[in-house]
């Protein structure tokens, strides 16, 4: 794809990891939204701080990496790797500041109001200060071990993203200062409740400190203080020398534990001779430790919701997906699929008709196979279940579960090894590829030969993720693209190389060239007159050439629509432009995750779903797959879902520049789209079930019987 070289021009991108951490600031603006409630708030700001650990645990710690390696490449915006280390923790130090005035300043104070509240144990009465001795005495002090740190035993481990306390003291005898570290068991829950107050709770972490001398013997305790450390947690399988993939991946895994230290966060009020004595052990840059105003991890916010008891009032307002009668488990998938398409929007659509689709498979004697890619599935899946019973049932079963999926890899490596042993197939991913595509394809005998059926999605395979996700699927029999599917399976479990693909496209390297393609026939059009217009919809916008060939398309005249969730390095202030670009972020009580690209076509209208983000990983270093919608309703519907979400005023944020503002709401009527599909999903709902009974009730009448001439 040849871009100009004039939109490549670093003052023309964001940084990308710059644009991550801005878009974290956006779901912080959710922890602070009075119009959001209360305990969805409380579950935003926890949503924020395991975002950012992940994103210290892989991005942060590859650039270190980069840095140790002296790596002096620049990156799209002209940063180096060290720029951007030290742009990223000035830029995260101020985030950690907004994070907890939020949580001191705005949510604890409102929690307390309604009755929820997180104390301090010096703030409970007498029998509940008793009790919760009694709770440390039985339970808790057993499972503590003190690890003392001296010259005859080293300073312990620290392991990745654990709490600990770190313990100064002495002797009465000596003024000698002695130091150790507590290790807080994990199998202990952060909140525990008080008794005969339901909603009030204290942190492990406090309990532990006020009865710590029982620990230390004959010693007197100085000074206690909570701190944990994140480490570098990426997987880097060197997977050019291995032939067992499951094998390197599993010994990754050991390995990942002990990486080096990229965060270490600190209460505030901590000593400097306790701070200096941890930061000299876990070997940590000054830029890199954070002085904490409040609990160590907020992440237990994201639990808060479901300790509380009551408060129905203070929690999005819960609804049951629209399941689709034609998918559901009482009707013949098969012949349903085999009469149209189906396309499925999660969550409001259920996801219960995957699920049907391969229960059947599994048991319909005339399946001949399944096939299907795994990228994610949740820690229960059904879908695995019904795999296992189709492989029993004598089916041909094969499944690529990709073991590198990042934090889901123990659980993927279990998922295969149990998949292998009830009878399936399994490939562990493409060597120096991760597959990323969601596509099941199963083969079927039937009266008139060989069919094959299939589901595209935008999402994982799921059933837990699905019901916060936004994710589109497709059902559909089409041959042309059972010819592909079927191309794709004997790529990833054989050798083949199709010269080309009838209708569906895929990455490495084709998505690109298909998408690039695509913006050129839209600029062809802007210049020939006639109107042109890109709409895309995706989790993130980083790629250099593609966003460069955005800007080419907008100096042509064409007019670009673009909704990104997350990292966007594209800016919309370049005169070069035309003020052609438009770009929205949605962050709301689901996440955004389907992706969606249209072309005005000259008329013609076309709109593709993806697995693929515009990124250089999705588009160059994974098996992504981008497919069409083919049927003239299914088209209109997909354009439609897209229209909604660009009329989002609520949720929506617009890309000024370099950074994303609330849409100015004043004299317009405000429309929130997750919420008008919760809506449309309820009433589909309610129409079924009128037209379920309008027909039992004209059952119930009483009809003749009648002979064969009436």
């Amino acid at each position: 794809m040849k871009v100009k070289n004039k939109f490549l021009n670093p003052d023309f991108f964001i940084n990308r990891e710059l644009s991550w951490i801005d878009f974290n600031g956006r779901v912080l603006e959710e922890a602070r939204d009075p119009e959001n409630p209360l305990l969805e708030r409380a579950n935003f700001l926890g949503i924020t701080q395991s975002n950012v650990d992940e994103f210290f645990m892989v991005r942060v710690a590859s650039l270190n990496k980069l840095k140790t390696a002296h790596v002096e490449k620049k990156d799209a915006a002209g940063l180096t790797v060290a720029e951007q280390i030290e742009a990223i923790n000035q830029k995260e130090h101020h985030m950690v500041a907004r994070r907890y005035t939020t949580y001191n300043r705005s949510l604890i104070p409102l929690l307390a109001k309604q009755g929820i509240k997180i104390v301090s144990v010096r703030d409970l009465n007498d029998g509940q200060y008793e009790a919760l001795r009694r709770y440390f005495n039985d339970e808790v002090y057993p499972v503590l071990t003190p690890m003392a740190d001296d010259s005859s035993r080293p300073f312990p481990f620290i392991a990745n993203n654990s709490l600990n306390i770190a313990v100064r003291l002495h002797l009465p005898t000596s003024t000698e200062a002695k130091y150790a570290i507590i290790r807080i068991p994990q199998l202990f829950k952060r909140l525990i409740r008080v008794v005969n107050e339901p909603n009030t709770f204290v942190l492990i972490e406090d309990i532990i400190k006020e009865f710590i001398p029982l620990l230390f013997a004959g010693y007197t305790i100085d000074e206690t203080t909570t701190f944990r450390v994140i480490r570098d947690m990426d997987l880097d399988v060197a997977e050019r020398d291995t032939s067992d993939l499951l094998l390197a991946v599993q010994e990754q895994l050991k390995e990942r534990e002990h990486g080096s230290v990229v965060r270490l966060e600190i209460e505030k009020q901590t000593s400097s001779a306790l701070a200096r004595r941890l930061i000299t052990n876990l070997k940590v840059s000054s830029q890199a430790i954070y002085y904490i105003n409040g609990p160590i991890d907020l992440t237990f916010l994201k639990k808060l919701g479901r300790e509380v008891n009551g408060h129905a009032d203070l929690r999005f307002t819960p609804f049951t997906p629209y399941q689709v009668p034609e998918l559901d488990e009482h009707h013949d998938i098969f012949a349903e699929i085999r009469r149209r398409d189906f396309l499925v929007q999660h969550p409001y659509d259920s996801f219960n008709s995957v699920i049907n689709f391969i229960k059947q498979a599994a048991f319909d004697p005339q399946v001949l196979a399944i096939k299907m890619t795994l990228y994610r599935v949740s820690g229960n899946s059904p879908i695995i279940k019904y795999l296992g019973q189709a492989a029993q049932q004598g089916k041909q079963v094969t499944v690529l579960v990709e073991v590198k999926a990042r934090f889901d890899e123990k659980n993927n490596v279990r998922w295969a090894k149990k998949l292998e042993e009830m009878g399936c197939h399994v490939i562990y991913g493409l060597v120096g590829l991760k597959t990323h595509s969601k596509t099941i394809l199963i083969i079927r005998k039937e009266h008139d030969g060989i069919r094959r059926y299939m589901h595209f999605g935008t999402g994982n395979y799921n059933d837990v993720t699905a019901h916060f996700y936004t994710d589109i699927g497709l059902f559909t029999c089409n041959n042309e693209m059972g010819i592909d599917s079927t191309n794709l399976f004997n790529t990833l479990s054989g050798f083949s190389q199709p010269p080309y693909y009838h209708r569906l496209h895929l990455s490495p390297k084709n998505i690109r060239k298909f998408i690039g393609h695509k913006i050129d026939n839209e600029i062809a059009h802007a210049q020939a007159g006639d109107p042109a217009l890109i709409r895309m919809k995706m989790n993130s916008l980083s790629d250099p050439h593609i966003i460069a060939k955005l800007y080419e398309a907008a100096a042509a005249g064409v007019k670009i629509e673009l909704i990104v969730r997350g990292i966007c390095c594209l800016r919309n202030d370049i005169p070069e432009c035309k003020n052609n670009i438009t770009v929205h972020s949605i962050v709301g009580r689901l996440l955004e995750h389907s992706r969606i690209y249209y072309f005005s076509n000259g008329g013609k209208e076309e709109i593709y779903f993806a697995s693929a983000d515009m990124m250089k990983r999705n588009l160059d270093r994974r098996v992504e797959i981008l497919y069409p919608v083919l049927e003239d309703d299914l088209q209109q519907r997909g354009i439609a879902i897209f229209d909604t979400l660009w009329r989002d005023n609520v949720k929506a944020r617009n890309l000024v520049g370099t950074q994303f503002k609330r849409i100015d709401r004043r004299g317009i009527t405000s429309f929130n789209a997750q919420e008008f599909f919760i809506s449309e999903a309820k009433r589909k709902k309610r129409q079924i079930r009128k037209e379920s009974k309008r027909r039992n009730k004209k059952a119930s009448h009483f009809i003749p019987l009648l002979n064969d001439q009436n």
